[in-house]
């Protein structure tokens, strides 16, 4: 046998009962001869109580300080799920990020992982411990406290298993694996039971909550395949995410919902040569990721540019085209918060004409209004007002699969 990660969400740890659950299930597999690396979240909403904190003492708080804060989360759990195991006659042994380390760049709160020195997980592995690890984190160069974004937990267990060379990383969560839709939308949808890291990562990015997009990105590069299993269901088989052969037999694998975008409108800005340059150089300047760009052909002495970001960075996007209003070149900058993405992923979908009229079709005859179109090779996004989100993903789900 290998070596196994195994990564545990934050529903899965969130209390006493649930940690020796997931107590049972790592020494199941270190009991059948595995070296195990376990990588954890904060329990249940703790880091939701954290970013609280800090906003009972600024709604702009220092960037290195918040994320101090926010680590702290991942280090109760793993010390709790360390004295369950130890409890139960194992050998267990935790470690914060910048004990290992896990080297980081400085973007404070979205940090990239350089890094990871590997040397004390092998030492206390051949030791037959059971090495527990805090996800999300890690330290830059200057031994800075950095955080990898929410749902950075995936990230920090993807990478640990390509450093170490595992033979698989097993993600648990409160589900039984990737279904072609949330479950919450509709009952008893379909649970994939393999799924491409092209597929998956569009999932991810366009907004499904099963993994983070980070995670799959490096499963792809390093070819490690990801298994995402229930914590609360025994023996169930999971998804597993890995590079497959047979893309073009996939017709439609996913349709994902986004409600954290925002859609930014520039009112107004001069058709002259670079102004779009400009204005996507200062958001890259602030870290600021976009998705969805709209803007129609400059046959005038005026246009207007349209595109999404996240929610957490409007405030930031505001302030950096209102100070920059002049040097852009426009005359108004707006905004809307009430809009939603819905994205139908499948790498099978260039050689299937047609796709995209049937998702048009059912959003027509459910009298749904779409407000930006993108497309890709393997995907179609679609805004829609966000009280229409729900029946959007149910009627395109029903047009392709009922």
């Amino acid at each position: 046998m290998g070596i196994i990660v195994q990564k545990f969400g934050g529903s899965s740890v969130a209390d006493k009962e649930k940690l020796y659950n997931v107590a049972n299930i790592i020494t199941k597999s270190y009991d059948e001869g595995n070296k195990v690396v376990v990588v954890v979240s904060a329990q249940g909403k703790t880091t939701d109580g954290l970013v609280s904190k800090a906003k009972e003492i600024t709604d702009n708080p220092f960037k290195r300080e918040y994320d101090v804060l926010l680590s702290t989360g991942e280090q109760i759990t793993i010390s709790l799920l360390a004295m369950v195991l130890n409890k139960m006659g194992k050998k267990a042994v935790s470690f914060t990020g910048w004990q290992l380390p896990i080297i980081t760049d400085n973007n404070y709160s979205n940090a990239k992982i350089k890094y990871i020195d590997k040397s004390r997980i092998l030492e206390k592995l051949n030791e037959d411990y059971i090495v527990i690890i805090a996800g999300f984190q890690g330290i830059d160069e200057n031994e800075n406290i950095t955080t990898l974004g929410r749902g950075g937990s995936d990230t920090t267990a993807v990478a640990l298993a390509a450093t170490l060379e595992a033979d698989r990383c097993e993600i648990y969560t409160d589900v039984d694996g990737v279904f072609l839709t949330d479950p919450k939308i509709i009952k008893d949808v379909k649970k994939l039971d393999e799924i491409s890291y092209e597929e998956m990562l569009e999932l991810a990015t366009a907004g499904a909550k099963v993994l983070h997009n980070r995670c799959v990105e490096i499963g792809k590069k390093r070819d490690v395949d990801i298994i995402v299993k229930s914590s609360l269901e025994e023996g169930t088989g999971g998804t597993v995410v890995k590079h497959q052969d047979n893309l073009e037999d996939m017709y439609i694998s996913g349709i994902a919902k986004d409600n954290n975008i925002a859609r930014i409108t520039i009112i107004g800005v001069e058709n002259k040569l670079g102004r779009t340059y400009k204005i996507f150089d200062l958001l890259a300047k602030e870290n600021i990721n976009i998705d969805i760009i709209v803007q129609p052909i400059g046959e005038h002495f005026e246009k207007d540019i349209s595109f999404t970001i996240s929610k957490e960075n409007l405030k930031k996007t505001l302030e950096v085209l209102k100070k920059n209003i002049d040097i852009i070149g426009a005359k108004d900058v707006r905004y809307r918060e009430d809009l939603c993405k819905i994205s139908v992923v499948g790498v099978g979908m260039i050689n299937n004409p047609g796709i995209a009229a049937k998702i048009f079709e059912a959003l027509y005859e459910n009298n749904i209004n779409m407000h930006m179109i993108t497309t890709s090779e393997i995907k179609i996004s679609v805004l829609v007002n966000f009280e229409d989100a729900d029946i959007a993903v149910k009627s395109i789900h029903d047009k392709f699969f009922l």
